[in-house]
């Protein structure tokens, strides 16, 4: 066994203590167990804890390690240096090492962290002092914390990462490599990132800003492959941003191959223009111009009258 933190010759860390402070709580419990038979201590934070102690899961409370308990209604938590000390300490400095041991700070390999539902919130039309209430600050602290140390410790920033992390640390006798550590901190910097993106946008919406501001922040969230991008050379994938809305990007495709750039931005001209008449209408699009656009007594005598209005140009469209 490899001491605290220490990495192998293959670029393993072994995990042999672990922060766990989530709001959603999808797949924490599994996760942490396999983490205990695994021997790893487990540290976490007020509904985590409760839950994880609930299901029988061996924890020490935050408070406990840093002396100093949750106050203002949970506002502030992890923000101490017994934690963010444990995150970013560099184990192969000397100078880091002794701080630890000066002021008790214990490494912390592994840090399995999502935020509050701020999107979720607004989504839902909640009232301004909720969405503030739901802004996460803790929680996005100790992801950059812990990203930026990815040298020395994992991160998990999505539930949907924790069967196969379970999988490779249970593989592995409980350690990560520096390819799996890299990649959770990609997506630990991106979730921290597309977070306060969309704060900023929400806030900018409510201040009803007058004038453009000197820099905005656009995130986007899914992630699904396209066959390629606008030229087929081109790889890409498609995000959505904002809240969702009927239309190309949230329909499903029910048969046929994937679509590629212009498939999706040709689909979703054509449902805008047809969502712009009451009656049945219909358009046919392609590279972004409508080839035809027509009203009908149904779907298919508008279809029919749109296909009219240009069959050649039609060829090939949506």
């Amino acid at each position: 066994m490899t001491a605290a933190g220490s990495a192998a010759p293959e670029g393993r860390i072994r995990i042999e203590r672990a922060l766990l402070s989530v709001s959603d709580k999808t797949g924490i419990v599994d996760f942490a167990k396999t983490l205990a038979r695994l021997g790893v201590e487990i540290l976490s934070t007020g509904g985590t804890a409760r839950v994880l102690a609930g299901a029988g899961v061996p924890i020490v409370a935050v408070e406990e390690r840093t002396g100093f308990p949750e106050i203002m209604g949970g506002r502030v938590k992890t923000l101490h240096p017994a934690i963010h000390g444990g995150l970013l300490a560099r184990r192969g400095d000397s100078g880091d090492r002794a701080a630890m041991t000066a002021h008790g700070i214990a490494p912390i390999d592994l840090a399995a962290v999502n935020l509050y539902p701020f999107e979720r919130t607004v989504a839902r039309g909640a009232g301004f002092d909720a969405c503030i209430e739901t802004i996460d600050i803790g929680g996005p602290a100790l992801l950059r914390s812990a990203a930026k140390n990815h040298a020395r410790v994992a991160v998990l920033s999505d539930p949907r990462d924790y069967g196969w992390a379970a999988a490779a640390l249970e593989a592995s006798g409980g350690a990560l490599d520096g390819a799996a550590r890299r990649r959770l901190a990609q997506a630990a910097f991106a979730r921290a990132a597309a977070y306060d993106a969309a704060i900023a946008e929400w806030l900018g919406g409510e201040l009803g800003l007058s004038a453009p501001p000197p820099r905005i922040a656009v995130s986007g969230a899914g992630g699904r492959t396209l066959r390629y991008g606008e030229n087929p050379h081109q790889r890409a994938a498609l995000y959505r941003s904002g809240p969702a809305r009927p239309g190309a990007a949230t329909a499903e495709q029910i048969q046929g191959k994937p679509l590629g750039y212009n498939n999706i931005t040709d689909a979703d001209a054509a449902f805008a223009l047809v969502c712009e008449f009451a009656s049945p209408a219909a358009a046919i699009v392609k590279h972004a111009t409508p080839c035809g656009a027509a009203l009908g007594a149904g779907p298919a005598a508008a279809f029919r009258a749109a296909r009219a209005c240009d069959p050649a140009s039609a060829f090939g469209g949506v």
